[in-house]
């Protein structure tokens, strides 16, 4: 008796599983929307407008923060150069400057759609610290000047090598190698 009794109890969990597991499966002929991913095409025409002059006043509004970036880290370049020209060392507050200004270029370079790998070009190596300094304001200068040409639509591929040899001038500073 005690034998059936246990039988039954795990043939009526096995149902009880097979139920479940029947439940719980998708079906495919409609995935697209259940996916999680938005069609647009599932949208009225209002809204599709909506999302589209948001999209348009995110880009717009990334654009204006990557050229305020590029600005600030022209300021930041002279501040340093000029310091630097006056004292010939440089203090913890240009040390800030400096981790400030590499952590810009690489959201510039982030922005652009640069990858993280840095190809060793052979750009102006700086023969003195001062002279880094000098070839840092240039290249920032460069740098802007190729953001200020480009669209939000655009990748220049001149900004993201003046970007890289940005931050190769800025490792040289810190570590007074390149």
């Amino acid at each position: 008796m005690l034998y059936k009794f246990t039988h039954l109890i795990f043939v009526a969990i096995f149902l009880s599983l097979a139920i479940v597991c029947v439940n719980a499966q998708v079906d495919t002929s409609d995935a697209g929307t259940r996916s999680g991913k938005n069609n647009d095409e599932d949208y009225p025409k209002g809204i599709k407008e909506l999302l589209a002059k948001g999209r348009i006043e995110r880009e717009k509004k990334d654009y204006e923060e990557l050229l305020q970036n590029g600005e600030e880290a022209v300021k930041l370049s002279e501040s340093l150069e000029k310091t630097f020209a006056e004292s010939k060392k440089l203090s913890a507050a240009d040390l800030k400057k400096l981790d400030r200004l590499e952590k810009l270029a690489k959201k510039i370079r982030r922005e652009l759609g640069a990858d993280e790998s840095d190809d060793a070009e052979e750009d102006e190596k700086p023969s003195s610290m001062l002279h880094a300094f000098k070839i840092l304001q240039n290249s920032t200068g460069r740098l802007v000047d190729e953001l200020k040409k480009t669209t939000r639509y655009s990748v220049s591929v001149v900004a993201i090598q003046s970007s890289n040899a940005f931050l190769r001038v800025i490792k040289f500073i810190r570590f007074g190698k390149n």
